[in-house]
């Protein structure tokens, strides 16, 4: 579903230097087939793709200007089926910002759906000033525009009027219920009583009274995960009889029903993924930028530069699973270099990645460890990577949408057995599990070893996964999921 992802922007760093290349160099000129003109025409498109999607804009603090609408519009009008009772109806959509990061990125998705789908769709982003220059909100916005939504200010009567007339309120993030009672003041209880509330945090923090006071009140609680769904129900009624002081006897909170609706991959993912001449291209062209050979092997881990995604975890089984290889490397005479993207990194947890890279330094993994901007689009890498590495610690991913997107380019999954990632990965088939913490250190060290030197092994999970995301995790799939949700609410709020 986040066809956002899939935009013409792509920040290509390693440690603090930006890499500037030309956007086309030394590919080959001549290729015989059957068909040369639609052979032609397709090596054409998928140049163009590599052109934009390559074009390194970003820096390392930053964008350099504005984000560019993806490439691919296909199907971009075409109503999906499920969600057709959502024509005429006014829907708003409150995010606590507008930035980079997933739960933001995939409130967009659901607008775009929703607007194609016929509703009327307005934006508010919660934390947003009345005036601002930042290039990310400025550029996301209007990506919203372009996408037929309407933008309303953080605060104010003509936001309150929005909310207060709408058939239906989608509250994003937990960290959003902050937002209610400095806004809505005395008509709380009328939006609330329209609202579906989508949660995607696994964190223990989030469960504050700032966010989950209101939680009872809301008409609908919508969570991407099975796991999380369940920890959210009774972690957030634990919290609110402790903040309130009752008794678990005496007296009964009633929570909303909560909806679980796994994601799905974007047409425009699909695309990317299944057109094998622009895979190979974008494959050949991020692989050259880092000098990685046609023969290694990488591992990617694609998520925020922080301690709860365990990047610094990773790292030391990277380390001891190249040992491993590089033991039968002599062994054996073979020569695999194994190299590691770590896609992400934005200096958000300063502390945190200067560790990272202290350690990558200190190991001297500088050549083969390759730290990467955080990126609206994942798709480059994620033709450069032969394994997705999917280490969320603690209660792991609420949900995991690299695991999927990974799935459909026939990554195997290296991930923790926790979250979402366990309602995702079939282990031994389509990836495999290890445990969080230091106790998953070695297994993935091993799983590391295992996967580098079997490749055959590499290409039939990823196969496996391939199948899996076609039979489950398309957009078609989620909105099939959304559409009895959607309904629920609205009936409970006509």
């Amino acid at each position: 579903m986040r066809h956002l992802r899939a935009s013409s922007v792509v920040q290509l760093s390693c440690e603090n230097e930006v890499i500037n290349k030309p956007s086309y160099q030394g590919y080959p000129s001549r290729i015989s087939l059957k068909n040369g003109i639609g052979l032609v025409c397709l090596l054409l498109l998928a140049s163009y793709f590599v052109s934009v999607t390559l074009n390194p804009m970003y820096k390392m603090r930053g964008l350099d200007s504005a984000v560019q609408e993806p490439l691919s519009q296909l199907n971009a009008s075409v109503k999906p089926p499920s969600l057709n009772f959502m024509d005429g109806k006014n829907v708003v959509l409150v995010s606590h910002e507008l930035s980079l990061s997933g739960g933001p990125l995939l409130l967009m998705e659901l607008g775009s759906i929703l607007r194609r789908s016929g509703a009327h769709v307005f934006w508010v982003t919660g934390n947003k000033k009345e005036t601002t220059s930042d290039p990310t909100v400025v550029s996301l916005e209007k990506k919203l525009l372009n996408h037929g939504l309407q933008i309303m200010p953080a605060r104010g009567m003509r936001t309150v009027t929005a909310l207060t007339s709408s058939d239906l309120v989608i509250l994003n993030t937990a960290v959003a219920g902050k937002w209610i009672d400095a806004i809505l003041k005395g008509e709380v209880k009328k939006v609330l009583a329209k609202t579906l509330w989508w949660i995607h945090e696994m964190r223990g923090h989030y469960f504050s009274m700032e966010y989950v006071r209101h939680l009872p009140e809301v008409a609908g609680v919508m969570i991407d995960s099975h796991a999380t769904a369940e920890y959210w129900r009774t972690r957030t009624r634990d919290r609110l009889r402790f903040a309130l002081g009752v008794s678990l006897d005496t007296t009964r909170i009633i929570m909303p029903k909560i909806h679980v609706v796994h994601l799905g991959n974007s047409q425009q993912l699909m695309l990317a993924a299944e057109d094998a001449v622009g895979r190979a291209l974008m494959r050949q062209r991020v692989r050259r930028m880092f000098e990685i050979r046609d023969t290694d092997v990488v591992f990617s881990m694609i998520n925020s530069v922080s301690r709860g995604k365990g990047q610094d975890l990773f790292l030391r089984s990277f380390v001891e699973g190249v040992n491993m290889v590089n033991k039968i490397n002599m062994v054996q005479q073979t020569v695999f270099t194994v190299h590691a993207l770590l896609v992400g990194s934005d200096w958000a947890a300063p502390s945190y990645e200067s560790t990272l890279r202290r350690f990558v330094k200190e190991n001297d993994l500088e050549r083969t460890v390759h730290f990467v901007n955080k990126s609206l689009d994942v798709v480059p890498y994620l033709a450069a990577s032969d394994v997705l590495v999917q280490n969320a610690q603690g209660r792991g991913e609420c949900f995991g949408r690299i695991t999927i997107e990974a799935m459909a380019f026939q990554l195997p999954i290296l991930g923790t057995a926790a979250g979402g990632t366990l309602e995702i990965v079939v282990n031994g088939s389509t990836g495999r599990l290890h445990p969080v913490g230091k106790e998953g250190v070695h297994l993935l060290a091993q799983n590391i070893r295992d996967l580098t030197f079997d490749k055959s092994l590499r290409v039939k999970m990823g196969m496996r996964g391939y199948a899996r995301v076609k039979q489950k995790f398309m957009e078609h799939h989620m909105c099939e999921r959304l559409g009895p949700v959607l309904q629920t609410v609205l009936t409970q709020t006509a």
